[in-house]
């Protein structure tokens, strides 16, 4: 955990609940955890990049990961371990650097790659059984923030950031 440089992150079923609604105008709505975001936020400010792979195509993603400083967003991906491969080689790291977070088969090949892998409870039966960590919470639910959370306590970064926040509040 300790080399944990990287997050990747799914989006549908994980950052999110799984729904899409669209609306008449065609607009597609999706919900994301304002904690989680907390979680994402802090891990790059404190020097764990995330990623997002994902196999739609949606603005409100890109919006999204705009405002929590996510640089690496590829979607609209089929092939998640050719995709996770790429990101590795531009960045220059190792899969035993990597954390991936996903809920749905799709996730399953890039999961078994890397050094840690968490999932949502509400997840594929098939990824449950196969990661390191479930969350407690659902995708969308703060799944990815608990997740989060439990990689930088074990990097010791958790403790620091509180404490950061718990001296604003004084």
């Amino acid at each position: 955990m300790k080399n944990i440089k990287l997050i990747v992150l799914d989006v549908d079923g994980t950052l999110t609940d799984g729904s899409i609604q669209i609306d008449n105008l065609g607009n597609e709505i999706k919900s994301f955890n304002v904690k989680d975001g907390m979680g994402i936020a802090q891990a790059i400010k404190h020097g764990v990049g995330c990623a997002i792979i994902t196999g739609r195509n949606s603005k409100i993603v890109e919006k999204r990961s705009k405002e929590l400083g996510i640089e690496h967003v590829y979607q609209g991906i089929y092939n998640k371990k050719n995709q996770l491969e790429l990101i590795l080689n531009d960045l220059n790291i190792s899969f035993q650097n990597v954390a991936y977070i996903g809920d749905d088969i799709n996730d399953l090949e890039a999961m078994k790659l890397v050094e840690f892998s968490g999932c949502p409870n509400d997840s594929a039966d098939e990824v449950k059984k196969s990661v390191d960590f479930i969350s407690k919470y659902g995708g969308g639910k703060g799944a990815v923030r608990e997740i989060i959370e439990y990689i930088l306590k074990k990097q010791n970064l958790w403790g620091e950031i509180v404490n950061k926040y718990e001296g604003v509040a004084q």
